[in-house]
Parts: C-alpha cells; sequence; structure tokens
C-alpha cells in the first residue's frame, strides 16, 4: 500500500510567502520584480514555490515554470526557460503565438515550437537580439495580465541561461513580470558561476533575495502531524526527528517514512544512508529502473528510459516497466514530470545519492547504453536536446572516438541557438579529447566546422588554395577562440589563441596567423588592456605582402578605428580609405562599411566638415540593409556625434533616437545602447532641451548597466548638475567620472571631462583648481584631430583666468600656455570659430585690450551655430562691452536674450549673472518686470562689506577683527550674503563677487572697469 511522507499542510513560511505575495502584488501594479529563493537540498523551496504558484493561478496571474536540468558542469543552454515557453505554449496557445508575431526567427533559437530560426548570423550581436525579442515576448505577454516565471535549481544553471535571465531582469522595465529563482545554498562552493552572478543581481533594486531555514521543533512537530494524520504527534517521536533532521523538512518526511515502517533505530547516521535506504527496500526490478533513471539525467523521458530499460533487460517488456515505475512514484522516490511525457526524482539528492552508489563499470555501461539508444532513435528527446544529451552520455560512457565528435556537435548547435558559453565548454571538452583519438578515427570521423568570422581556410598546398578535407586542431582552436569572444569570456580567449599561434606556422599560413592576432585585438581592446594596437599592426605585416583579403581589409580597419579613438592624424585617414578600398575589392561590404564610418569621422576633424557627414550618413544608408545592426548602430552613433561637433543638435538628437531604436530592434542595448544614450543626452543638453537630457540620464542612472561608458556619463550629469547650480552633485559626479576609467582615456571624452572640472572650479572660486585640471588635460591627453574639444576648453579656462584680480604670477603663465595652444587650432565649423573668438576675448580682456571685436564675432558665429549654451556666454560678454561704452539699450537686449536662453535651457548661473549685471545697470528686469531700488544686489552696506572681507578668503573670525564685530555676526552676515546671492558657499559667493568685478579695479582702460565705475 502506497504511504504519504508529504504532508498535505504546508507548514511555517510565514515570512517568505509574504515576502512572494508582495512581490507578486508589485509585479501587478507595473513594478516588475525577481525574487531568489535559496536554501541547502530539501528545505522546501519546491513546495513553497508549489504552494506560491497555486495562489498566483488563482489570483489570475499566468506562471511558467523551467526547470535546470543537471548535465554536465553546466546543463543545457536555455533548456529552463525553454521550458517554461513550451508550459506557456500549451496553456495560451495562438495567444502565445500572436504574443510572438515578427519575433519567431529569433525565438525559434528558445522553442521549435515557434517554427524555422532565422538565417541571422550567430555572432554576440544574434545573442543580444535574442535577448531582447525574448523580453518583448513578455513585455507582450504581460501587457493585460500578470506573468509569473519560476526558474528552478539555478545552481545547476548554464551561462546562457543565467545571462538571460538577468537580461529579463533588467530590461523588463513597467512590465507586469515577477521572476522567481530557486537554488541550492549547499551547493555553491567558493568558485560556483552561480555566486557572482546572484551578487551582481543583488545590486539591483527590483531584486529580492530569500533564504529558507531550517523548520524550528514545533514546525517540525506540524510537519509530522500531517503525514502521520494525527493532531499530536508523540513527544518523543518530534525530539527525535527534530534532532535527527535538524528541522531539513525533507529528512523529516524520509525519518518518518523509516518511523512508518518500523525502522528507525537501525539508520545510519550518515545523509547518503537515509536517503538509500528507501530505495533499497524497493523490489529489485523497481531498483534497476530507479538505477538507469538516475543516470539518464535530473529529467528523463518515458520513452528513451523504456527503450533503455527494455534492452539492457533491467524489465522484461513494457508492463513491467509500468509497474516498476508505479511502485517508485508511489514510493515518493519518483515523480511524473510536469510536462505528463517523463519522470524526474522528487528529490535532486536522492538521485545524486543513487548515482553514486554505481560502480565505475556500471556507469560507463550505463551511459554507453543510453548513447546507443538515442543514436538509434533521435527522436526519443527533443531536438534542442540532443545533441547536448548525446554528448554527455558518450563522454560518461568513456568512448572518447564517440565523445570527441558527438562534442563538437553539441558545440555547434550551441552556437545556432546562440549560446556561447555552452558552445565553449563542449569545444573545450573536444579539445580535452583530441589527443585520445587515433589519427586514423580523426581522418574519418570528423566533418569540417562551418566557419564563421571570416576564418581563412589553411592554405597548406604549393598553389595556396586550401587542401585540407577534415578538420585539425587549430580549427577547433579557432571556433573555441570565437566562441570565448562571444561569451565574454576574453582571458579565456586569450590563452586559447596563444596555444593556436604556437601550432600555425607564420610562413605557410600568414593569413590564419594574423586572423589570430586579430582576435587577440578585439578581446584586448574589450579587456581595457594595452596591446591590442601592436597585434593589429603584427597582423597587417603578416598579410600586407599577400593578395587583397578579408584579413587584410580587417586588420586595416581596425588600426584605423584605434587610430581615429587615441591618435587620428593624415596616416590614420590614409588607412581607413586602403580599408575601405580592399573591402570592396574582396567584397566584404560589413568591413567596408566600418571601415567608410571611421575614414567619415577622420575627415570631419581633418578635413571638410559639411563633406564629412555627408559621406557618414551614406555609409550609414548602406549598412541599413546589411542585416548588421553593431554596423548600423556604430554609423548613426558617429553621425550623431559629428552632428554635435558641427553644432547641429537637432540632427544629433534624432540620430541618436535612430540608433537607440535600432539597437533596441537587434538587441544591443546593452552593446551600443549606453554610448547612443550619452550622445543623445549630449545633444539634448548642447540643444537646451534640458529637461528631457535629465529624463535620458536618470533612467541610465538607474540601469544596472549604468557603469558602461563611466566617464562619459557622469561627466553629462556633472553638467546637468551645474546647469541647476548644485555643484556638489556636480562634484561628486565630475569625480566619478575621472575614477571610471570607462572610456579608455579618449580624448573626445577626457577633454570635455577636463573642461567640466575647470568650470566646476571656477564656480567654487578655486582658480587654482582650474588651472590644474587645465595643465593635466594638456599635458596628458593626445590633441592631434581634438581642436573641436580643445576649443571649448580653452574658451573655459581663458574666462576663468580674466575674471581672476589682481593678477598672480600663475595666472600669467596660464594665460600664456591658453594663448600658445589656441594659436595652432583650426576651427571647421561655425560653433568652433565662435569658441574661439571667446577665447580670444577673454585673452584681451585678461591683458586689457580691447574686446568689442572678439565679443562681437563671438555672438554672431554663435548664433548660427544656435546651441543657447555658448551663445548666452558671448552675450553676457557683449553686454558688458556695451555697458562699458554707455550703449545700455544694446547691453539690456543682449542681457534679456542671455537670460532667456538660459532661463530655457536651465541653466541657473547664468541666467543669475545676467539678472545681477542687469540690476548693477539699473535697466529692467530680464524677463521684462521693472526692478526695485537699490543697489541690486539686495545687500546691506555691512553685507557688503562682509562680502568684501570673503572674496579676499577670510574666515569669519578674521571678518569679525576686520570689521570689528563678533564672530557671530560675522556668521549671520555670511549666511544671508549666501541666501541673497543664491549661491552654494563662500567659494561660490567670492567667485560671483570676482566675475561681476564688485570690488577690485581691472586693468586700466578695460572695459569691465569702466562698466563697474559707472555702475556701482
Amino acid at each position: 500500500m502506497e504511504q504519504s511522507t508529504v504532508s498535505p499542510v504546508f507548514v511555517g513560511r510565514g515570512r517568505e510567502t509574504g515576502a512572494l505575495d508582495a512581490a507578486l502584488r508589485r509585479a501587478a501594479a507595473g513594478e516588475p520584480h525577481a525574487v531568489l529563493v535559496g536554501g541547502e537540498a530539501g528545505v522546501g523551496k519546491t513546495r513553497l514555490i508549489e504552494e506560491f504558484l497555486q495562489r498566483a493561478d488563482e489570483g489570475g496571474a499566468v506562471t511558467a515554470l523551467g526547470a535546470c536540468l543537471e548535465l554536465g558542469a553546466e546543463g543545457l543552454p536555455y533548456g529552463p526557460l525553454a521550458g517554461a515557453l513550451r508550459r506557456l505554449h500549451r496553456r495560451l496557445g495562438p495567444e502565445l503565438e500572436r504574443a510572438a508575431a515578427g519575433l519567431e526567427g529569433h525565438l525559434a533559437r528558445l522553442l521549435p515550437e515557434f517554427g524555422e530560426a532565422d538565417g541571422a548570423a550567430n555572432d554576440e550581436y544574434g545573442r543580444a537580439r535574442l535577448f531582447e525579442h525574448t523580453a518583448r515576448l513578455f513585455e507582450r505577454l504581460a501587457a493585460d495580465r500578470t506573468l509569473v516565471l519560476v526558474v528552478e535549481d539555478l545552481h545547476w544553471s548554464d551561462r546562457s541561461t543565467r545571462e538571460l535571465m538577468a537580461y529579463l531582469i533588467r530590461t523588463l522595465h513597467g512590465s507586469r513580470v515577477l521572476v522567481v529563482a530557486t537554488y541550492r545554498t549547499d551547493d555553491l562552493h567558493r568558485r560556483h558561476p552561480l555566486r557572482p552572478f546572484l551578487a551582481e543581481l543583488e545590486r539591483l533594486r527590483t531584486v529580492q533575495r530569500l533564504e529558507l531555514e531550517r523548520l524550528d521543533r514545533p514546525e517540525v512537530a506540524a510537519q509530522l502531524a500531517g503525514i502521520l494524520g494525527t493532531a499530536t504527534p508523540p513527544r518523543d517521536l518530534v525530539d527525535r526527528i527534530h534532532r535527527r533532521s535538524e528541522g531539513n523538512p525533507f529528512f523529516v518526511e524520509e525519518l518518518a517514512a523509516a518511523h512508518q515502517d518500523g525502522c528507525l533505530a537501525g539508520l545510519s547516521e550518515t545523509l547518503r544512508d537515509i536517503l538509500l535506504v528507501r530505495v533499497e527496500a524497493l523490489p529489485e526490478e523497481t531498483q534497476r529502473v530507479v538505477r538507469l533513471a538516475a543516470e539518464g539525467g535530473s529529467r528523463i523521458e518515458h520513452g528513451l528510459l523504456a527503450a533503455v530499460a527494455v534492452g539492457s533487460g533491467a524489465v522484461p517488456g513494457e508492463d513491467a516497466l509500468i509497474g516498476a515505475l508505479r511502485t517508485a512514484v508511489g514510493a515518493n522516490i519518483l515523480r511524473p514530470d510536469t510536462d505528463g511525457e517523463g519522470y524526474r526524482f522528487r528529490h535532486a539528492l536522492v538521485r545524486e545519492a543513487v548515482s553514486d552508489d554505481l560502480l565505475p563499470g556500471e556507469r560507463h555501461r550505463i551511459n554507453r547504453r543510453y548513447a546507443t539508444v538515442l543514436e538509434e532513435d533521435p527522436e526519443l528527446v527533443g531536438a534542442e536536446l540532443r545533441p547536448a544529451r548525446l554528448a554527455d552520455y558518450w563522454y560518461h560512457a568513456h568512448h572518447p572516438a564517440r565523445a570527441l565528435p558527438t562534442a563538437l556537435d553539441a558545440a555547434r548547435a550551441a552556437r545556432r541557438r546562440n549560446a556561447f558559453a555552452e558552445q565553449l565548454k563542449m569545444l573545450e571538452r573536444a579539445l580535452e579529447l583530441w589527443d585520445t583519438v587515433s589519427e586514423e578515427t580523426l581522418a574519418t570521423t570528423l566533418r569540417p566546422y562551418d566557419w564563421a568570422d571570416t576564418y581563412p581556410p589553411c592554405a597548406c598546398d604549393e598553389d595556396g588554395h586550401d587542401a585540407c578535407d577534415r578538420l585539425r586542431l587549430v580549427d577547433v582552436l579557432a571556433e573555441a577562440v570565437v566562441a570565448a569572444r562571444r561569451a565574454g569570456d576574453r582571458d579565456r580567449g586569450q590563452s586559447l589563441a596563444r596555444r593556436a599561434l604556437a601550432l600555425v606556422d607564420e610562413t605557410a599560413n600568414p593569413a590564419r596567423a594574423a586572423w589570430f592576432r586579430l582576435q587577440r585585438a578585439r578581446m584586448l581592446g574589450h579587456l581595457k588592456r594595452s596591446g591590442a594596437i601592436e597585434e593589429i599592426q603584427y597582423a597587417h605585416r603578416l598579410v600586407q605582402g599577400l593578395g587583397p583579403s578579408v584579413v587584410q581589409a580587417e586588420a586595416l580597419a581596425l588600426d584605423a578605428a584605434h587610430g581615429m579613438l587615441r591618435q587620428p592624424g593624415p596616416q590614420v585617414v590614409a588607412t581607413a580609405e586602403r580599408a575601405v578600398c580592399i573591402a570592396r575589392q574582396v567584397d566584404a561590404p560589413a568591413v567596408e562599411v566600418h571601415a567608410e564610418i571611421t575614414l567619415a569621422g577622420l575627415l570631419g576633424d581633418f578635413g571638410d566638415g559639411d563633406r564629412a557627414i555627408e559621406l557618414l550618413a551614406a555609409a550609414v544608408e548602406r549598412a541599413r540593409p546589411l542585416g548588421h545592426d553593431d554596423v548600423y548602430t556604430r554609423g548613426l552613433n558617429n553621425l550623431s556625434s559629428l552632428l554635435l561637433a558641427h553644432g547641429r543638435a537637432e540632427e544629433a538628437v534624432a540620430a541618436a533616437r535612430e540608433g537607440l531604436d535600432a539597437a533596441r530592434r537587434g538587441g544591443l542595448l546593452l552593446n551600443t545602447g549606453p554610448i547612443l544614450t550619452g550622445n543623445l543626452a549630449e545633444a539634448l543638453l548642447a540643444a537646451g532641451r534640458t529637461a528631457e537630457a535629465a529624463a535620458v540620464l536618470a533612467e541610465w542612472e538607474d540601469r544596472p548597466e549604468s557603469d558602461t561608458h563611466g566617464e562619459f556619463m557622469h561627466r553629462l550629469c556633472g553638467e546637468l548638475a551645474l546647469l541647476h547650480g548644485d555643484t556638489a552633485r556636480a562634484e561628486a559626479h565630475w569625480t566619478a567620472a575621472l575614477a571610471s576609467g570607462g572610456d579608455g582615456g579618449q580624448p573626445q571624452h577626457a577633454l570635455p571631462t577636463a573642461a567640466l572640472g575647470i568650470r566646476l572650479a571656477a564656480r567654487l572660486g578655486r582658480p587654482d583648481r582650474a588651472r590644474a585640471r587645465l595643465a593635466e588635460a594638456l599635458d596628458t591627453v593626445a590633441a592631434d584631430g581634438q581642436d573641436r574639444h580643445l576649443l571649448a576648453l580653452l574658451a573655459d579656462a581663458a574666462a576663468v583666468e580674466a575674471d581672476q584680480h589682481p593678477r598672480t604670477p600663475e595666472g600669467a603663465a596660464a594665460l600664456a600656455r591658453i594663448a600658445a595652444a589656441a594659436d595652432g587650432l583650426v576651427p571647421r565649423c561655425a560653433l568652433d570659430r565662435g569658441r574661439a573668438a571667446l577665447t580670444a576675448g577673454h585673452l584681451a580682456r585678461a591683458a586689457g585690450r580691447p574686446a568689442a571685436a572678439h565679443w562681437a564675432a563671438a555672438v554672431a558665429e554663435l548664433r548660427a551655430a544656435a546651441l543657447p549654451g555658448p551663445l548666452a556666454a558671448a552675450l553676457l560678454r557683449a553686454a558688458e562691452e556695451h555697458a562699458a561704452a554707455g550703449e545700455r539699450e544694446e547691453a539690456a537686449a543682449m542681457l534679456r536674450e542671455a537670460a532667456g536662453l538660459a532661463r530655457g535651457r536651465g541653466d541657473l548661473p547664468t541666467r543669475q549673472e545676467a539678472e545681477l549685471l542687469a540690476e548693477r545697470l539699473g535697466l529692467a528686469r530680464t524677463d521684462g518686470a521693472d526692478r526695485p531700488g537699490g543697489d541690486g544686489l539686495g545687500l546691506t552696506p555691512r553685507e557688503r562689506d562682509v562680502l568684501r572681507q570673503l572674496t579676499l578668503g577670510r574666515s569669519n573670525r578674521q571678518i569679525a577683527e576686520q570689521l570689528f564685530i563678533s564672530p557671530k555676526t560675522a556668521s549671520v552676515h555670511v549666511s544671508n550674503i549666501l541666501a541673497k546671492l543664491s549661491v552654494g558657499g563662500r567659494g561660490e559667493a567670492a567667485a560671483l563677487a570676482h566675475r561681476l568685478r564688485l570690488f577690485e579695479d581691472g586693468p586700466a582702460g578695460g572695459p569691465v572697469d569702466g562698466l563697474v565705475a559707472g555702475a556701482v
């Protein structure tokens, strides 16, 4: 007779149940959430999930559960997600198909029921597209319902599954989706791959981690009461079972079953014996079936188990097998899988114990039988599972001649599904087995790999044609290098490439050697390590004497791209032009467009900017139909940067938005998305659309991938904070930008970051810091091709020095260096010419020379560029000039325009400066209202005296001594001054007084000198 060892009463877990229910409510309200449920084996994770899913179903949610399979070291790629989708397919049918409309080609890599996989390249971007389309599917399914996705046994998950889950958790913003995952904590050794995954997810605010504790004594008593069917189990029985199980619910069940069988006292203390005692109590025929099932995997299909069990003679026929299975299910050893097509052990610990109890020869024989049966009838398992299962059976059967080709087949299958980590695992298994297989077997059983990534053929005959008709070790290494690069395991890829290069004869196969060098260069670039350019140049030397080839074109294109970012110049332009030419000759359109994009960017730095924009726009259009989303989004990214550099901010906004849309469609939001987001925010800031820029940056800061392109993004956040007058936040972001190192010291990021630091130092009244930042930028950043960024930097630095009186030797040295640096720059557009005029005007102002012509030129050029920030700065300076000349109406008009531009873009410091200058001149308010009487700043005479002392850098005690007041009174005056001037500190107040020349006299005859004398 069947006896129950599972309590019909769900015991304890109130805290965990409440947390899951709360997460479900948040998801239902459109706040996606993830809960990670951990606990030791047998602690009740599955029971908790079963109870929760039942309540969720009753509440109207749609639930889908998938389980990771224990197969090899890391399981099958995407196994639990495929299982969950299959259950959704059975439950929703046509509704799921409608949600997948337009996405089927990629989703078919997860679930064959969606149809044929599309023909897109199986590269790292194909993997990104798969992730993005999976997220879109879940978003559509959750549009009008709550969707609960559960993944069990995450400790067995493959890397691709983990990465896809992380992507879903990160990107399902605003969707009614709850993700729940369970894992065994006692399996997580120090180097277990799940540990860093869990640590990464815990940083996200939408992720909650629950750890299930063991049951206490009252809970064990309640569990026993349910199992035994009695209200109050005997006290001594509760004490014994609680002591021996230590509160683990699974062990409680096993011990309760032993008690019911009357053999509690005879049990071994070891866990293994506790787990095996009930198996050993089964009939011998049932035990044989259970042993076979244990080697079949954590889930075993009925048809496969039947073929192995009946074929091996473990049972005499199908009826006997059914009887044995019924006995095992009745004893709670096995349970039918939720699909109803197979079986799994009710607890993984039991399967592990049964498998470990097998003799080595017995285990090898069972695995060989599984492999043989599966080869004879491949339909016994699903097509997506078959290659990895077959490879695993042959491997554990210790049959290298069959394990090697099946490992390669499994690697191919993983690549087709964009599961590159699992592809790499199988390729490394093939490398491990290579030397154990005879040359004859290698020659007859291994078919050539279907290579990707332009891997050149082996030129091993006299004519240089491919004479190899079978796979070689170096070929497997080549595919493993690519798999490692795509999987993000670039350190391993470097090691594999070094091993391959040791096998390649550079003289006989220069193209192959160059190809491996280029792979190393790409990975070094991703790792932000030195040596990439040396590898590229080495590769180019290997192939430059050969005829045109794809490898040659790639080497030149990579060389030009690196040069554009770090040391642009005419030589790099020539390299890019040659790359375009060779790529066109060998019909490599993706390489050709990559090189054209680089060439256009270089021409924007060294040639005709308008022509460069035309060339780049044309390259983007050629990239559109190629199907290479990485090429297309790179083109749009560079186009938005080039447009902004030439003052065409609104066009730059449109290009960046188009790039982001393309990245979203192609699944590249985690690849090119951050840099495109930065370009969009920068263009919006430049266009004066500050609120939109703030929203873009806020979304970036809220995303877990916000550490990519950190220097760029933190700099933009600092720019925004400085516009709003928040110097503390601006300084925090500027410091974070310097610390990130995320952009590899590229001049186009380093120079604007330095410029932000200069403006921040000026705002804080620290000209010494501004000079230090200027010197560091000019000393350490490569200036070639960076004229536009240097022009902006020098204009900011010159403004700081022009505001300083009296002049110091350090200030004079800084001015001399600014003038020398500006002398060699070539403005190429109205924006550049306007910034050059600003620099010239500040240098003239600092030297006491007339600056009116410079300000007029700056206003004219910057008005043509139509960027509100630089134009407002030029208008302020020109207004001062007009005021000094007694031209009050012209000054008032310019101040009103400057204040309006500043107000429109949320530029608080510029607006305040314009309004304060208007007050000092006794002009109407910049917003058109009349000014009340007074000195224009709202300061009392005593507060003006205190402000004068602040500009000299004196403390409250020193101010008190100078003015014969108490330190407390001085402190009150300082607080009032800061409030009236709307500044954040003493340094900012002093800096504002310096800029407005409230106390010091400027150089004799200077325009500001006349303005102050006539106005204050």
